[in-house]
């Protein structure tokens, strides 16, 4: 179990503002993309939205929201603070109904709300992850050639694959493909952020740490996968609805962040089996989640869906019986009505 004191408090907090302010950033860059009328779009490979201020406003929420993620790494465990970035996408599809009008009907509601409960499921069986207090440490497991290093060439070559191959196909008609670079280059950029957490850590503690080429490799890498995360996810929300880009790309880097932490820091090493059912079914609720939300967006929910006990009330064209008439058994009621009798009788007499 995790001590509730006050780092971990102060890491809680950093994590809950980080999701807000990646929440609204998705939707303030959104609003700023809407406004390229008649130029060239993010989505066509153009990068007239650097003239926007509300795209920098975004951007600006998101390096705040990313630097409360980075000090949250710090006082809390990587299993905690990554999870918890489900709230953005709470803060994100609340926002987007409010200033972009984009509908989230129940479907979409559903998911945000079963990702969120399968995230809380994950913190709760989190693993806890393998010790690295030093750069060096940081070192011998990014040299490990029978983890790490395979984890990364297939991250890059795959990237490789969807930027240059799928990208042109299918990047303008489905999601997943700039989603999934955003991701799989993500999981590199949270290891980065793991590396410079320690190296400050050291350079407080009073260690050289600005003699050790490692750190600012890390520091290099880390500017290469935000630049490419930027320029990706840009595409992606240029295309495609917010509410739905921003609940796919937590659940796929939030997959991807777990892979990589249990790769390079054996987070899975130790763990008994009612958290690995505990950490499954958390995974398991938010893909549910989000295919709630992916597969209905486009269907329009009304309330003449619901079933009748669950409908408003609205005039029924078929009044119910009289009070006279309630009492009255249903054995001395005519079997045809009067104009009917009326017309079979002369029918007889015919």
């Amino acid at each position: 179990p995790l001590a509730m004191g006050a780092g971990f408090g102060a890491g809680l907090g950093l994590a809950l503002s980080s999701s807000a302010f990646i929440g609204g950033s998705f939707v303030l860059k959104k609003k700023g993309l809407l406004r390229l009328c008649g130029r060239a779009r993010a989505g066509q490979g153009g990068h007239a939205y650097l003239r926007e201020w509300l795209w920098w406003a975004g951007l600006l929420c998101m390096g705040v929201g990313e630097a409360a993620n980075f000090a949250a790494y710090a006082f809390a465990p990587a299993t905690l603070v990554t999870p918890l970035g489900a709230l953005s996408v709470l803060v994100s599809a609340v926002l987007s109904s409010i200033f972009l009008n984009e509908q989230l009907n129940v479907h979409g509601k559903i998911g945000c709300i079963l990702s969120i409960l399968g995230s809380t499921v994950m913190v709760i069986h989190a693993p806890q992850e393998e010790e690295v207090s030093s750069l060096e440490s940081m070192a011998e497991k990014l040299k490990d050639p029978g983890r790490f290093i395979v984890f990364a060439v297939c991250v890059l070559v795959s990237s490789l694959l969807l930027i240059f191959v799928a990208g042109p196909r299918y990047g303008q008609s489905n999601v997943l493909v700039y989603v999934l670079v955003c991701s799989a280059i993500g999981s590199l950029s949270v290891s980065c952020v793991k590396g410079l957490g320690i190296a400050l850590k050291e350079l407080f503690s009073g260690k050289p740490v600005l003699k050790e080429p490692l750190g600012w490799v890390l520091l290099v890498c880390l500017v290469i996968c935000i630049s490419i995360q930027i320029n990706y996810l840009n595409k992606a929300l240029d295309i495609f609805n917010t509410s739905v880009v921003t609940p796919i790309y937590y659940v796929l880097f939030t997959t991807a962040v777990m892979t990589c932490s249990a790769i390079l820091f054996k987070e899975w090493q130790h763990l008994v089996l009612d958290n690995i059912i505990g950490s499954i079914s958390g995974f398991l609720t938010i893909v549910s989640g989000i295919f709630l939300l992916h597969a209905f967006r486009d269907m329009p929910f009304t309330p003449s869906l619901l079933p009748l006990f669950l409908q408003p009330a609205r005039a029924d064209p078929h009044p119910p019986w009289s009070t006279a008439d309630r009492h009255q058994s249903c054995q001395h009621q005519p079997l045809l009505p009067s104009e009917d009798k009326g017309s079979q009788s002369a029918e007889e007499e015919e």
